[in-house]
């Protein structure tokens, strides 16, 4: 058994190590170092736990067990996963963390004489609004974080789901939940405990259903900040430190990225979360766009203009990402680069289905960090560029966010690709972006739409160069 003095010590390691994992992860060059910090920390932090509590009857046996079995399906589908699929993933991981919290609470609930918390009936104030606010708090996270999932597996409809009267509604609820926790702490009804649940449950499907597919990188961020939050509520019924550390960091640095994220798309943070934005009818404007013409080419087209070119800039999205394109990216711009042509790369905040999705596909072919450039730092270059190379990036090249008050993007910040002289865009089809709206880029004068794998399209124009 370790000391109380000593876990403390040894909680207080963790939380410093989670501090390092984020500073860490806020730049390419310095990801993995952080990654190794966090997961030295969640170790240690594991470990005093387990260590801490000094009963090692043979339920310990079974906790061990259930440990070793969650952290090998975690390393199992962590491995397996593709980068495609990462932020379903992160969606569903988030779906557990708040799940846990739920199951916490109801145990705290149930049995506090085991968690030090009173009898039945008779539970510390303090504990019982901790644990409701835990409890409501996770089941806001799981019940959001599965639609947000299905959203993004494809298996629920991307575009907004809304009804007459939806945010009354979801105004109410949220009042009867504080309701619900008010009349909890003052009757301590295993009525109103489930009750509460069920409402939390409830209003979590609620306030996600109405957000757009362009809102999800925004989505994903917030749902992280819910379930730190969660994760903290419950470290205070348990009286955990390493927990509410834990949680205080997720949950801030959560509600952090989300209000940058929304400030690189000039969005208001309250309304996204109250599905506010991407409420317009997305489908009529995409089935009834007039049929304008396009020009079309292919891989000799593109090589030419990019051999007579003397500065290219890339802009890959999530079409780069289902293609697998990166590794072929590199090798095309690693022979343009041969030429003496300058090449960079330009990254939208919300380019992808997360944050950050595009920084870790191209570290992962080993592109130069100091060749990729944010929105703010690039986008006055493409005036003066040749050529600009999208690959799968649409709705953050939409020409339309500057133009059409009436789209569900507009005001948000785009990359000025039009403004090159050239634009080749590599796309499967003319099918809209996430955001469910047509690419008005597409019908440019000085766009060459390259209808293709993107992946193929690269190589081809790699050999051809």
């Amino acid at each position: 058994m370790i000391s109380a003095n000593l876990s403390a010590i040894f909680y207080l390691v963790s939380g410093v190590l989670f501090i390092l994992a984020l500073r860490g992860l806020s730049s390419p060059e310095t990801s993995r170092q952080g990654n190794f910090f966090g997961i030295l920390g969640m170790i240690i932090a594991v470990t005093v736990t387990f260590l801490s509590t000094g009963n090692f009857s043979s339920g310990f046996v079974f906790v061990l067990l259930f440990i070793l079995a969650g952290g090998s399906i975690g390393a199992f589908i962590a491995y397996r996963i593709p980068m495609t699929a990462m932020p379903e993933l992160v969606a569903g991981f988030h779906s557990l963390v708040g799940l846990a919290a739920v199951f916490v609470a109801i145990s705290a609930f149930l049995n506090p004489e085991a968690f030090n918390l009173g009898k039945p009936g008779d539970i510390k104030l303090g504990s019982l609004i901790e644990m409701s606010i835990g409890a409501a708090v996770g089941a806001i996270t799981f019940s959001g974080s599965v639609i947000a999932f299905l959203k993004l597996q494809g298996i629920m409809s991307g575009s907004p789901i809304t009804f007459k009267g939806q945010h009354p509604l979801n105004a109410i609820i949220l009042i009867s939940i504080i309701v619900l926790i008010y009349l909890l702490c003052s009757t301590q009804s295993s009525n109103l405990f489930w009750i509460l649940l069920a409402v939390s449950f409830l209003i979590g499907f609620l306030l996600i259903i109405p957000i757009g597919g362009a809102d999800m990188p925004v989505v994903i961020s917030m749902l992280n900040s819910y379930s730190g939050w969660a994760a903290a509520g419950i470290g205070f019924t348990l009286e955990n430190t390493a927990l509410i550390i834990t949680g205080a960091l997720v949950g801030s640095s959560g509600a952090i990225l989300s209000y940058i994220m929304c400030k690189g798309m000039n969005r208001s943070f309250f309304n996204v979360i109250l599905g506010g934005f991407g409420a317009t009818d997305e489908a009529s404007t995409s089935n009834n766009k007039e049929q304008r013409p396009v020009k079309s080419g292919n891989a000799d087209d593109a090589a030419f203009l990019m051999k007579n070119a003397s500065s290219v800039i890339i802009v890959p999205g999530y079409g780069m990402a289902v293609a697998q394109a990166q590794h072929a990216l590199r090798e095309m711009v690693d022979t343009l680069k041969k030429n003496d042509i300058k090449v960079s790369y330009a990254i939208h905040p919300v380019a992808g289905r997360m944050p950050g999705h595009m920084n870790v596909l191209l570290a992962e072919a080993n592109v130069p960090y100091d060749e990729v450039f944010e929105l703010e730092e690039i986008n006055n270059d493409f005036a003066n560029a040749d050529v600009a190379f999208v690959i799968g990036a649409n709705d953050v090249t939409n020409p339309v966010a500057k133009t059409d008050p009436q789209s569900p993007i507009f005001g948000m910040p785009v990359l000025d690709v039009e403004k090159c002289k050239s634009v080749l865009f590599v796309k499967r089809s003319l099918s809209p972006g996430y955001a469910g709206i047509d690419n008005d880029l597409f019908y440019k004068e000085n766009t060459l739409m390259l209808f293709a794998d993107a992946k193929k399209m690269t190589e081809d124009i790699t050999k051809n160069l």
